[in-house]
């Protein structure tokens, strides 16, 4: 099984950019589609965003869509998420997924998940 790992998260002020990063060990990501997916403070886990694993196709949930892209670069076994024009909902906790194959990982049945990176927007 793949293990994942994100990094990237941090504090940032409404209007500002961050990315992330979804590091894979253990096996390659390439045949893997990939997803993220955030979780606020009494929420439910969201799906955010998608990439399938020969990056022609990118689902996006409607409120980040034409703010946030997945990106891959399967020879750094590593998946993107540029977040631009942030705002204080964008605020929650990133996780990363990968599963056999993308409606899978969109319906969040990922095969396997990151810890977590933190993301907060301040207004």
């Amino acid at each position: 099984q793949v293990q994942l790992a994100e990094s990237g998260g941090g504090l940032v002020q409404a209007g500002g950019s961050l990315r992330l990063s979804c590091t894979a060990s253990g096996r390659t990501l390439s045949y893997y589609a990939m997803g993220w997916f955030r979780q606020a403070p009494g929420k439910e886990r969201e799906f955010v965003g998608a990439i399938s694993w020969t990056g022609g196709s990118t689902p996006y949930a409607d409120s980040v869509k034409g703010r946030f892209t997945i990106s891959r670069d399967n020879a750094k076994n590593t998946v993107y998420l540029q977040m631009n024009s942030l705002k204080p909902e964008d605020t929650a906790v990133y996780y990363c997924a990968a599963g056999g194959s993308l409606p899978r990982v969109v319906g969040g049945m990922g095969d396997s998940w990151g810890q977590g990176t933190q993301v907060t927007v301040s207004s």
